[in-house]
């Protein structure tokens, strides 16, 4: 999978993406991640990318020009099957959404900053707009490195075992059932004997009985999308 940014602090993505799985990711060859500093292609002065919105208002927009620029470049060298605009009016950020987007060969994103990117730029570039949460951040690029990391950990062969991804929380509209290690008995508190009983069937289905139960009483709203996004 390749992966494009564009942001205007590429500073602030470097080291999520060169430690644990996704340094592992590029290394193997799986992920290739490119970052793009906006600011190297504004056609302003002093590396202008932002300027006053119209009608007034407190914050600044960032400007069509510079960002039409570098995505009219990147789209001339290969196809995207998706633009995506990081945003906190976009649509939330579920497992299913990422279990497809990582699917994908060639993604580029968007990171948001100020008030916001100009409206013309997301009627005439943009395919997806995903949000990582019902709240504000300072720009983009967080929400970006959460989006990465949610994708790229699905891919195959990225994490060393590949059954991993597939019983995370999420996955089924679940949340992981709870899980234990050594030592069996700790503070006076044993693991549960179905877990050392060395029977698979009946581990799995307790697993998925304490999945739906602890979604039920944590989560159940999951339970309400098990047929939607």
């Amino acid at each position: 999978m390749r992966i494009d940014i564009i942001t205007v602090l590429p500073e602030l993505l470097e080291s999520p993406f060169k430690h644990s799985i996704m340094k592992r990711a590029q290394t193997k060859g799986y992920l290739e991640l490119h970052l793009h500093s906006l600011r190297d292609y504004t056609p302003f002065k002093h590396g202008q990318v932002d300027d006053y919105q119209f009608g007034g208002g407190a914050g600044m927009v960032m400007m069509p020009e510079p960002l039409s620029i570098i995505i009219e470049k990147l789209q001339a060298d290969r196809n995207y099957d998706a633009v995506i605009y990081l945003t906190p009016d976009g649509e939330t950020l579920r497992q299913k959404r990422a279990n497809r987007i990582s699917l994908m060969e060639n993604i580029l994103l968007i990171c948001g900053h100020y008030k916001g990117i100009d409206e013309r730029i997301r009627e005439k570039y943009i395919t997806m707009e995903i949000s990582v949460g019902d709240y504000v951040l300072s720009g983009g690029e967080l929400a970006a490195a959460i989006l990465v990391d949610a994708v790229v950990r699905l891919i195959p062969g990225v994490l060393n075992n590949e059954t991993s991804a597939l019983t995370d929380s999420f996955q089924d509209n679940l949340l992981a059932p709870p899980v234990y290690t050594r030592p069996a008995v700790w503070k006076d508190m044993a693991v549960p004997e179905i877990l050392l009983s060395g029977d698979p069937k009946k581990i799995e289905e307790w697993r998925y009985e304490m999945a739906i139960k602890r979604t039920q009483i944590r989560r159940p709203d999951l339970l309400l999308h098990e047929n939607k996004e």
